[in-house]
C-alpha cells in the first residue's frame, strides 16, 4: 500500500540494506559503467523507434529528478496530488541525445550526491508521509526504492542491450 504495484518491477530489483547507503553504492557502480562506454556507442541505438543510450540516460535524470521532488514535495507540503511524467514526451523534449554523455554521467551523478543527502536528512516521520502522484498513492519512504531500482532496471537494459554485455 506504499506504492503502485507497476513499480514492483523496479523495487525488487534493489537489495535488502539502508536504502541511503544502497543509493550511495549504486551511484559508483553507474558511474563506473558509464566511464566505460567508448564515445562511439554514446548515441547507438539498438532498435528502430528506441532511445539513444544518451537518452537513455538523460531519462535517468528526468525521473530521479521527479521522484526525489516528489518526495521533498510530500515532506515539506504534508501530501497533495502531484502530476504523472510521460516518459516519451519528456525525452523528446530533453536535450540529452545531443549532449556528451560525459556531461549528462556527471549532472547524474551530482543529482544523486544530491539525494543521498536529502533522503538522509529525512526523519522516520518524513518517510511516513504520504501524497499523490501520477493518481497513485505513495509514500515518502517508497521513492527512494523507487529511483535505486529505476536505475539498476536500466544499468542491467545498457549492459545487454547497448554494451552487449549480458545483464
Amino acid at each position: 500500500g506504499e506504492y503502485n504495484e507497476y513499480y514492483a518491477r523496479y523495487i525488487g530489483l534493489v537489495p535488502d540494506g539502508d536504502i541511503v547507503e544502497i543509493l550511495a553504492r549504486e551511484m559508483r557502480l553507474t558511474q563506473a559503467l558509464l566511464a566505460s562506454v567508448p564515445s562511439a556507442k554514446e548515441e547507438y541505438r539498438y532498435a528502430e523507434g528506441k532511445w539513444s543510450l544518451r537518452e537513455v540516460v538523460g531519462h535517468l535524470l528526468d525521473t530521479e529528478r521527479l521522484f526525489s521532488f516528489r518526495a521533498l514535495w510530500f515532506v515539506r507540503t504534508g501530501g497533495g496530488e502531484l502530476a504523472g511524467m510521460d516518459q516519451e514526451v519528456w525525452a523528446r523534449a530533453s536535450s540529452a541525445g545531443s549532449r556528451p554523455l560525459g556531461e549528462l554521467a556527471e549532472e547524474w551523478a551530482a543529482l544523486r550526491r544530491a539525494d543521498v543527502l536529502m533522503f538522509g536528512s529525512f526523519s522516520p516521520e518524513d518517510g511516513a508521509r504520504r501524497g499523490v502522484a501520477s493518481g497513485y498513492e505513495v509514500t515518502v519512504r517508497a521513492l527512494p526504492w523507487m529511483i535505486a531500482g529505476h536505475e539498476l532496471y536500466h544499468r542491467a537494459l545498457l549492459r545487454r542491450d547497448y554494451l552487449g554485455e549480458g545483464a
